[in-house]
């Protein structure tokens, strides 16, 4: 029996035997209260009309939620979209987001880091060290958060410093070479100052293996570090916080794997099994370039909250953020260029900066009308330069390979093989000004309304330049796989401007809001419905094969319009807390990515795909039936699909046909999990902990192709850790994917494009926490 499996067997029967003392116990325990900012204003979670989860840092420790691409292992209702690099990775939440390379188009759900909204899906990758929550707004929430929060919001907010010295370190090491360092430490500075200091490092050598050259290389990792430093100032009226912080990431991820037969030659040259399909099980490479991506992070956040008489509040958000994203990209996933197999890749630079000020004034809640409104300004700018460089010949005079069967190009031989290269520059500058507000009216202590209206206006505009592809070796025109022989601007004869320059200009006006009405027939339930207009803004199609005019047109806004019913609900003494959340969902205008050919090369194609509809349920169940014991299960359907498909067949895009379902989107996600502490007399605590996530069949883009389906799978994971009495000191034993159930995270072209994630495998770590209090 594996030792892993023996780790679990006994982890379990510990567990089971906790349970079993734990009926015993005297029923003392309550559901631990959240206090959120989903409204912008501190609010218990189960006062707040509106489908959110709150997760603690501290239950993100225990789950081992490092980053948002592992979020829905505490919330069912998001999944993730890993791509090749973190800048073509996404969030997607009730089966609804953007997946899109193209640096003039924003994400459908947005993510806010301490006030601050990030303008890039790939800058929300970053590490999650030491937060103090992290909250899950689903649906749209663009009245009160902006533009780009049309299908939900993600909020994470930091630790603060404290009144009393405080210090804790956390070291982590599981199977395959990975760990992690982080420590911090806060206090008071002097009087009404405080500070805190966090710092963490993390690397992984990676779950795949390059064999490259007969070498065994491994790769999917990552090496990661940062540093965050918060001052904060609170002397009554006037309560301030400044944050700086700085993050850095070199990953040599993610490989797409090969997992079908793709005939004996290109089988021979990965080193696969000729004719047997592997799947989820492939973990190794044959690749002469690896993918990588580098990341640097770092931003200046100021925060004041100013009491104004005693009945309002104003608050100042400034922030700025600049992130420089650089990737290697292996794109024919070979080991060399054959005749009829190309080679390619990729090099892109992208380069963020983003400014915003907002400025809002509330009043007092605790009176029967209360409101907030405020002025929102930001401004991002953009510039991504892409290199994409081709070696193919379509005969060689080199032998046949007796190994393999493939005739390799000779790169000796410019007469016969080409070496087509072109480099794309994109600037692309957006700005936003909004105003907003939002009032409730209490009737009665039972009976309330919530009206709030945002208007929005954007101004977008780019600069694309790419010149027509030439042979790197003699500097005459070429073109091959993903690389043209015309410039940018398009040829007049199609109505392009004939240069290698396209531009392009939008702005748009835009007018939501929400109105809801809320009732509480009892202190512990409440009940609420709810419409919301969305909105994100227009879109450029601005990637390396952009052409004019056909490029150059506008993607359209995306209007959503939402309704929504819930309850949110305690029981028993507040032991029993249980929320539900029915919603539909339509998007008009959805701004989609399609895949297409260019040139024989898959790319993606950004559009205004047509009209897409989500519509499901929500729940969300925790139970604490005796002190120490906590109980929790959700559960998320989201039938996410189109409606309306509006092909474009100047685009060369497939038809999405209405009633498939969108990309990466399970049907049905549920967990199952619980925790569990006591005391072992006077020198010991047990921590128990285990969870199980189930997702449904779901598939990688659009039009529902048997070829790019996932299967459904179900991830279980474990934990048993004990500490001195006063949890000082804790030393927890992890188990992950009990079950070793494998599966992927993207699968594109019939098993020959797999994305394979970290948890595939079962693997088992330990951490060790101390601290002062």
């Amino acid at each position: 029996m594996p030792a892993t499996t023996r780790f679990a067997m006994k982890a379990l029967a510990i567990s089971a035997s906790a349970l079993a003392l734990a009926s015993a116990a005297p029923a003392l325990a309550q559901v631990e209260e959240i206090v959120v900012t989903a409204q912008k204003v501190e609010e218990n979670v189960q006062d707040v009309p509106i489908a959110v989860t709150a997760v603690s840092g501290e239950r993100l420790d225990q789950n081992l939620v490092r980053s948002l691409e592992n979020i829905s292992t505490v919330v069912p209702s998001v999944s993730f979209r890993k791509g090749t690099t973190s800048a073509n990775s996404a969030i997607v939440m009730r089966g609804v987001g953007t997946i899109s390379f193209a640096i003039a188009a924003e994400p459908s759900v947005s993510t806010v880091v301490d006030g601050v909204v990030l303008s890039r899906s790939g800058q929300a990758f970053a590490e999650l060290a030491d937060l103090e929550r992290l909250e899950v707004l689903r649906g749209p929430q663009g009245t009160l958060f902006g533009k780009n929060a049309s299908a939900g919001l993600i909020n994470i907010v930091s630790k603060g410093g404290t009144d009393t010295f405080q210090a804790e370190a956390l070291a982590e090491a599981f199977e395959g070479n990975e760990y992690r360092l982080r420590a911090a430490i806060s206090g008071p500075l002097a009087e009404n100052l405080t500070a805190r200091l966090t710092g963490f490092y993390g690397s992984f050598d990676g779950n795949i293996t390059n064999v490259f050259g007969g070498r065994r290389e491994d790769i999917n990792g990552y090496e990661r570090y940062g540093v965050r430093g918060i001052v904060d100032f609170d002397n009554g009226p006037a309560r301030l916080r400044f944050i700086a912080d700085y993050y850095r990431a070199n990953d040599d991820c993610c490989a797409d794997v090969t997992g079908i037969t793709r005939g004996p030659v290109v089988d021979a040259e990965l080193n696969l099994p000729g004719g047997v399909d592997i799947g989820e099980k492939q973990r190794f490479v044959n690749h002469n370039v690896v993918t990588r991506t580098r990341d640097r992070q770092w931003s200046l956040t100021a925060n004041g909250d100013f009491d104004i008489g005693e009945t309002h509040t104003l608050s100042v958000i400034a922030g700025y953020r600049n992130w420089f994203n650089e990737e290697t990209r292996e794109g024919d996933f070979l080991p060399r260029a054959l005749v009829g197999f190309p080679e390619t890749t990729d090099f892109g630079i992208v380069r963020t900066e983003q400014v915003s000020l907002e400025a809002r004034i509330a009043s007092d809640q605790s009176k029967p009308f209360f409101y907030q409104f405020g002025a929102f300004a930001w401004q991002s700018k953009n510039r991504q330069d892409f290199t994409r460089q081709v070696v193919s010949c379509a005969t060689s005079n080199l032998p046949v390979d007796p190994r393999t069967g493939g005739r390799p190009c000779n790169l000796n031989d410019t007469a016969n093989t080409l070496f087509p290269i072109a480099t794309g520059d994109s600037d692309v500058t957006v700005n936003n000004y909004a105003i907003f507000g939002q009032a409730t009216y209490r009737f009665t202590d039972q009976l309330s309304v919530i009206g709030g209206l945002r208007y929005t206006w954007d101004d977008l505009e780019f600069t694309h330049t790419r010149a027509p592809g030439v042979n790197a070796r003699t500097g005459l025109p070429a073109s091959g796989p993903g690389v043209l022989a015309v410039g940018a601007g398009g040829t007049v004869a199609t109505g392009g401007n004939g240069t290698n320059t396209s531009r392009g200009q939008t702005d748009n006006g835009n007018l939501s809001g929400r109105a809801v009405i809320q009732f509480e027939p009892t202190q512990d339930v409440m009940f609420y419905g709810s419409y919301t207009r969305g909105y994100k803004g227009p879109a450029f199609n601005v990637f390396f094969n952009h052409v004019a005019p056909n490029n150059a047109v506008p993607i359209s806004a995306e209007l959503s319009d939402s309704f929504e019913i819930g309850m949110k609900s305690q029981f028993l003494d507040n032991r029993v807390q249980l929320n539900l959340a029915a919603f539909t969902v339509q998007y008009d205008g959805f701004q989609a990515n399609n895949f297409v050919l260019v040139n024989g090369l898959l790319v993606s194609n950004l559009t205004n795909a047509g009209t897409v509809k989500s519509e499901g349920f929500e729940a969300d169940l925790v139970v604490n039936p005796v002190e120490g014991l906590n109980l929790r299960a959700s559960a998320a359907y989201a039938d996410a699909r189109v409606k309306r498909f509006n092909p474009n067949p100047q685009t060369n895009a497939p038809d999405a046909r209405n009633g498939t379902r969108l990309p990466l989107a399970p049907e049905f996600v549920y967990t199952i999990g619980g925790d569990y502490t006591r005391d072992l007399g006077d020198v010991a605590r047990l921590y128990l902990a285990t969870d199980y996530r189930h997702t449904s069949t779901q598939f990688s883009d659009l039009g529902q192709l048997a070829a790019n389906r996932i299967d459904p799978y179900g991830i279980w994971n474990a934990s048993i850790g004990v500490s001195d009495p006063d949890d000082k000191y804790r030393l927890t034993f992890h188990i992950r994917n009990i079950s070793d159930e494998g599966y992927v995270l993207l699968n594109l072209s019939n098993l020959q494009r797999l994305q394979i994630p970290r948890d595939v495998d079962r693997y088992v770590g330990v951490s060790l926490r101390v601290r002062t209090f």
